[in-house]
């Protein structure tokens, strides 16, 4: 487990994600609307239970369920990019960590939230001292994300392509990280 408390927003918690007991949960989420670039809208709950196990089966990837004020409110996957996702797709380097997050859709909106689960999310991701760099590869048009990851440090290393999208690969370095966050996470 994984604590964070924001100075504005309050406590921010990670734990192992349960793929049976969570997909009820998840599903609401993958499917909505506002998610369509996780690339899950037509599924059901027993396909968002199948592939949380194939994720948790796999060696080099995981996924976490995150609560804020003791409610689940976001989804974070971490996995290693030279063996999942971006295979033989760009130069990985010792320490690079892979991340997907997805926050839980919601009717009230709370200012800064989704900045403050991702800044959750990498803090979390950089308190492993083997995590040099934090890499991502969300779809070219998703230009939300691309201004969330600029405003927590990534830059940008272009276009990759991916067999489900074209992707922006963008990378985070611990030092760029603290840099954008002042100090979220210590050195």
């Amino acid at each position: 487990m994984y604590r964070r408390v924001d100075d504005r927003l309050g406590e921010f918690v990670l734990r192992t994600l349960d793929p049976d007991g969570d997909a009820a949960l998840l599903r609401g989420w993958v499917t909505d609307p506002k998610a369509a670039f996780w690339l899950m809208q037509d599924v059901d709950e027993a396909a968002v239970a199948r592939e949380y196990r194939r994720i948790a089966a796999h060696p080099h990837h995981d996924a976490y369920l995150g609560s804020w004020r003791g409610r689940p409110a976001f989804l974070a996957e971490r996995y290693d990019p030279a063996h999942v996702e971006l295979v033989a797709r760009y130069a990985a380097v010792d320490g690079d960590v892979g991340m997907h997050f997805l926050c839980a859709p919601t009717d009230t909106p709370v200012s800064g939230f989704t900045r403050a689960v991702l800044t959750t999310v990498m803090a979390w991701l950089f308190a492993d001292p083997a995590t040099r760099r934090v890499v991502v590869e969300p779809d070219v048009r998703n230009t939300a994300v691309h201004a969330l990851n600029a405003a927590v440090g990534f830059t940008v290393v272009g276009p990759i392509t991916l067999p489900e999208k074209t992707a922006l690969l963008s990378v985070c370095t611990r030092e760029q990280f603290q840099t954008a966050t002042e100090g979220a996470v210590p050195a």
